[in-house]
């Protein structure tokens, strides 16, 4: 088959270009896969960061792009078996014989109108990444989606544990994909940590982070904001390097959704959680806030801690870090449910769908 694939936030590498990514290199065994994008530093980059190989993937200009007409991408899509879109509730228009959309988060505004019933005619399918997002994506699209959990491939690394809790994500200043400041609760989890740093007194707080040029001023002053405490950040690190941080980690915290309305904007909480799961693989314990795509992932009390305030959020990560069978228990529990998880499912799931 003939395959395109488009996300439109290739410059931007979190969860949802991992997963499209992997989409990419899963089908280019036995298809001629092609990626539009402009800008093929972008796709070195997240190679690097994703550990992904696009060695048998086209890149080619992007037909998606605002700067191609109307006309021009229709006839440019004719040739495709299947084009496979990341959507952020806009319905493309395609001439592929399939399209499939991808929808990573809740969304706002798309209804049930005529024209994007039209539109929908022509979708074959639609996917999530979660059940979370599925039960929105549903109720405004009036489909039945389908969800195909994001594949993670594990690969810990054989080191000694260390007195570490591990937070991965992306800082951004305005999280472009989402709409608000401060997604993934950095500045709260730090404020968190420092209050309960002398309780723990040999632990520390490590942050794994991706930064962009234009967020480096916010973040040096992030920096410099943690000056006497045990707190440090892990910079742009390759996804080798990040396993290193995984496997070294006791614990690990997320914290996305918290301290926001939910029920208003649901699209802030944590929409799945590669990280979550990646981070129990290499036998971090999990603490996250309860919400979103993360509830689907830990099992409250078998192989991590759900936690609904920052009272809980310390009381749990204390708990773990001074109760070593509670910690052994969890981690080895944690490590079990990662690998459902694994790559083999996703790529299963993925050629099912696109060949039915």
């Amino acid at each position: 088959m003939k395959i395109g694939i488009y996300d439109p936030y290739l410059d931007d590498v979190g969860g949802g270009e991992k997963y499209m990514l992997k989409m990419a290199e899963c089908l280019s065994e036995g298809n001629d896969v092609t990626v539009f994008w402009n800008n093929k530093k972008d796709l070195e980059t997240a190679k690097v960061r994703f550990s992904v190989n696009l060695s048998n993937v086209k890149i080619a200009a992007n037909l998606f792009s605002p700067n191609v007409s109307f006309f021009k991408r229709l006839m440019g899509t004719k040739n495709y078996d299947a084009i496979i879109v990341l959507s952020d509730g806009s319905i493309p228009f395609s001439l592929s014989k399939k399209l499939f959309m991808h929808i990573q988060r809740p969304i706002r505004g798309a209804g049930r109108g005529l024209k994007n019933k039209l539109k929908l005619s022509r979708v074959s399918k639609v996917f999530c990444n979660s059940y979370f997002t599925k039960s929105f994506i549903d109720k405004q699209l009036g489909i039945d989606s389908l969800v195909i959990y994001p594949p993670v491939d594990l690969h810990p690394k054989k080191v000694k544990k260390e007195n570490i809790i591990l937070h991965v994500g992306r800082f951004r200043v305005m999280d472009v994909t989402v709409g608000v400041k401060d997604y993934k609760k950095q500045y709260v989890m730090i404020d968190a940590f420092k209050k309960m740093a002398k309780k723990i007194p040999n632990w520390k707080f490590v942050l794994a982070v991706s930064v962009k040029d234009e967020d480096k001023n916010e973040f040096e002053a992030l920096v410099k904001s943690i000056r006497n405490y045990p707190i440090e950040f892990l910079i742009n690190k390759t996804n080798d390097e990040l396993w290193e941080a995984y496997s070294i980690a006791k614990i690990y915290w997320h914290a996305s959704g918290f301290g926001e309305d939910l029920g208003e904007h649901p699209e802030f909480a944590e929409h799945f959680g590669i990280s979550t799961v990646e981070a129990m693989g290499g036998g971090a314990v999990p603490v996250v806030f309860n919400a979103g795509g993360q509830k689907e992932i830990v099992e409250d009390n078998i192989n991590g801690f759900l936690w609904n305030t920052l009272n809980e959020l310390a009381e749990k990560t204390l708990l773990l870090a001074r109760e070593n069978k509670i910690f052994e228990s969890m981690s080895g529990e944690g490590v079990k449910r990662a690998r459902d998880f694994e790559g083999k499912r996703f790529y299963e799931e993925i050629k099912k769908m696109i060949e039915s």
